[in-house]
């Protein structure tokens, strides 16, 4: 099972449309709290903005985003966020400025590639890796397609 939160701030203009920002955190439902952690830090750079026995929040390297892991049926949740992630069927993607450096260096830590470096007919040149729940990461620079 895959927890989705959003923070949700709107507020009511002149014309009484909603306007305002919505963030998105994605969660994870699993027992691999240290190896997610590990893998984050170690090969994204990403940061711990918050954790405890059973939940850890971390964050990309400029703050932009958050991703969490929620350790399965834990007494402190509804049942509804109980049922762990089955390891299938979710990805993350991660834009960044220098796909090619980040390529090398993973490749240099050791992670295994899962999708080699690829430029794609519509700009994008991508490559993805795998964290520890089976969740693909497709780290990709975009760029508007070729003529």
């Amino acid at each position: 099972m895959v927890l989705i939160t959003t923070t949700l701030w709107a507020r009511q203009t002149a014309n009484h449309k909603n306007t305002g920002t919505m963030k998105l955190n994605a969660g994870i439902i699993t027992k691999k709290l240290a190896e997610s952690k590990e893998f984050y830090t170690r090969n994204l750079d990403f940061g711990v903005t918050f954790e405890n026995e059973f939940y850890l929040l971390l964050h990309t390297p400029g703050h932009e985003a958050e991703i969490s892991f929620l350790l399965p049926g834990h007494p402190s949740q509804q049942p509804f966020f109980h049922k762990p992630f089955l390891g299938q069927g979710m990805y993350l993607t991660i834009e960044v400025e220098d796909v090619d450096r980040i390529y090398k260096e993973l490749r240099e830590k050791g992670v295994t590639i899962k999708i080699d470096m690829r430029d794609e007919p519509w700009g994008d040149r991508h490559f993805a890796i795998e964290d520890p729940n089976g969740i693909g990461i497709d780290i990709v620079k975009y760029a508007p397609p070729q003529d």
